[in-house]
């Protein structure tokens, strides 16, 4: 099995306005993460794009091959150290196993998620743990500050 793919945390963006001359591309994929943040926020939430997860069934990869595309929001616990849920979108994306059925594109597709999940518990374990620590400790500090309240994240 492999997986791979980026890695966008949402508190890290910006604005997300749409340029008028955006291409349809990436009109989309501002929508997508646009959505992302309405749905589930910018604190502990990480946007995964371009990622795949390729199940390989027999050794040769012209034959039993079946790979997925994958993309969206991945979220942490508070300590930003372990994964709690996923909203992730997964489609079949290429295959080379012809004995493949219906049934098995779905469990494959929920194993797809769950790999995808695990891998991000080894991302997170090989950052700067301490710069997440750190990162937190400042956000306490400033919800301190301010009473109680740190922006949007009441």
């Amino acid at each position: 099995m492999h997986v791979a793919f980026d890695c966008q945390p949402l508190r890290s963006l910006g604005r997300l306005d749409i340029p008028l001359d955006a291409s349809p591309r990436f009109r989309q994929k501002l929508e997508r993460l646009q959505a992302a943040i309405a749905a589930h926020g910018t604190r502990n939430t990480y946007y995964l794009t371009n990622a795949v997860c390729r199940f390989q069934l027999t050794s040769d990869p012209a034959i039993g091959m079946i790979e997925f595309a994958i993309e969206g929001t991945v979220l942490t616990d508070e300590s930003d150290t372990h994964t709690v849920g996923s909203d992730l979108t997964v489609t079949l994306d290429r295959e080379t196993c012809d004995w493949l059925t219906q049934p098995a594109v779905e469990w494959l597709m929920v194993s797809a998620k769950r790999a995808v999940e695990v891998e991000f518990d080894r991302y997170i374990a090989a950052g700067d743990l301490s710069r997440a620590v750190a990162r937190l400790e400042q956000e306490q500090q400033q919800l301190d500050e301010a009473g109680g309240f740190l922006g949007m994240n009441l």
